[in-house]
């Protein structure tokens, strides 16, 4: 695999690598086409994480009504020490989608890692993060890789040999996997640690519905404003014209499903042009952006084990809305 490894920035600190895979970040012109042109239409919800698209998810973080980061937050920061004797000391801890690398920060006191290897789309933000990182813990190597979550890792990384591979993903992303997809990504994450690595997988657990209907329309419109972002980078990145202000956006629980969904509808009959094409949408008619999977402690576990992963421990809250589980290959 063909990587592009950065030269050191003039400011950048020395425990800083920047590398960069093929494509990173950029926008599959034929996967969107053929989002908007299916039955019902799909847009891939990677779409939401350009810079604005980054921001604005920190910014929903903190909000009182997105219940899922304070509540991981205080289960990481209580459980820190049990987490780390379960992985063990020295490891190589692999992010995917760090975002502002906030969480991995409550574990590295007590994980203290000999390096650490954040994966993420937003390369901006991305190299932020790391190089902030970097001046506070100047002890740890850090790499910085520009990529998606399927193209797997560059074989070149100049790891230190012979740790423990520990993948940390927290913030339940891999409830915005379909199940199928969330066991192959698990698959994939087994294989890459090894027999002898690990997982740190946040999982979002089934709640009240008002709850989670709450949590994914904030009444401080942040989460409507990162769904109808990703209509402005189409129009910014591939010359499309949407309009944003014919567009509205829709977020649910879906009770059978056991997902919230987010959809960005049509307020009105209207055409779209992207790429010399014509996307024709009827008044109410959705463009479908993201699911968010909602589990049980059971479940989950479940998924896990027929991805080639045994639970060996879990974290909850009090309340039981969320977990941290620590997965080891089976």
């Amino acid at each position: 695999m063909k990587t592009l490894r950065e030269p050191l920035a003039a400011r950048r600190p020395a425990n800083v690598t920047v590398i960069s895979l093929d494509d990173g970040g950029e926008i599959d012109l034929d996967e969107v086409l053929a989002g908007l042109v299916r039955e019902p239409k799909r847009l891939s919800p990677k779409l939401f994480y350009d810079a604005r698209g980054s921001e604005l998810f920190n910014a929903i973080c903190k909000t009182e009504a997105y219940y899922p980061t304070r509540t991981e937050r205080g289960i990481l920061t209580g459980q820190a020490e049990a987490i780390a004797q379960a992985v063990g000391p020295d490891c190589v801890v692999f992010e995917f989608g760090p975002g502002d690398m906030s969480k991995v920060r409550l574990l590295l006191p007590q994980l203290l890692p000999s390096a650490y290897v954040g994966i993420d789309i937003a390369k901006v933000q991305l190299v932020t993060a790391a190089e902030a990182l970097a001046f506070e813990y100047p002890w740890l190597e850090i790499f910085a890789v520009c990529a998606d979550f399927g193209v797997g890792l560059p074989e070149q990384l100049p790891l230190p040999p012979g740790r423990r591979r520990v993948v940390f993903f927290p913030g339940s992303t891999i409830g915005n996997f379909e199940p199928d997809e969330a066991r192959a990504f698990l698959g994939l994450l087994a294989r890459m640690v090894g027999a002898d690595g690990g997982a740190i997988v946040g999982v979002d657990f089934q709640k009240q519905t008002a709850l989670l209907d709450r949590a994914y329309n904030d009444p401080e419109g942040l989460t409507r404003a990162f769904n109808l972002n990703v209509l402005t980078r189409l129009n910014r990145e591939l010359g499309a014209d949407f309009d944003e202000r014919r567009f509205r956006h829709h977020a649910f629980y879906n009770e059978t499903r056991r997902r919230v969904e987010m959809h960005l509808v049509s307020m009105v009959s209207q055409v779209v042009h992207l790429a010399g094409r014509q996307i024709r949408f009827e008044a109410g008619e959705s463009i479908h952006t993201e699911n968010s999977y909602k589990y049980t402690p059971e479940s989950f576990a479940a998924l896990a084990t027929a991805a080639g992963f045994g639970s060996d421990r879990l974290w909850t809250d009090e309340r039981n809305h969320f977990g941290v589980f620590f997965l080891s290959p089976s």
